[in-house]
């Protein structure tokens, strides 16, 4: 990063579930790709999150028993929504994801940097 170049809250939205028909191996790669991302942003002086990270804790305490059920659907997209609002910018990562290209939407409808590629992220190498 140049003094010119500020540190940015960049969300890190891909997909989650989409792709994996709930598949805990697959769901956990979708995670792991989030986090490779997050570093990569760290790495560059930025901070990183997902709605992933802040959202499962709070669903497990809610007391979801299951991907999708009532608990879930309260707090996970919910979380993200708001997370898009309020970081300076959002990294879309990975392939189809409804719920990522929804963080996508609300990032630039709140006037947000949006980025497609890790690579066009100021500072990233």
């Amino acid at each position: 990063m140049t003094e010119a170049t500020s540190s940015l809250m960049i969300l890190v939205a891909g997909p989650y579930r989409s792709g994996t028909n709930d598949d805990p191996g697959l769901i956990e790669a979708n995670l792991r790709a989030m986090h490779a991302a997050a570093l990569r942003l760290f790495r560059a002086v930025h901070l990183p999150v997902t709605g992933e990270d802040l959202a499962l804790p709070l669903v497990e305490i809610a007391g979801s028993r299951q991907i999708g059920d009532a608990a879930w659907d309260e707090i996970m997209h919910p979380i993200g929504g708001l997370l898009a609002e309020r970081c300076d910018a959002t990294l879309r990562i990975g392939g189809p994801s409804k719920g990522a290209d929804q963080m996508v939407e609300l990032a630039r409808q709140h006037g947000k940097l949006v980025f497609d590629r890790i690579d066009d992220v100021p500072g990233v190498r």
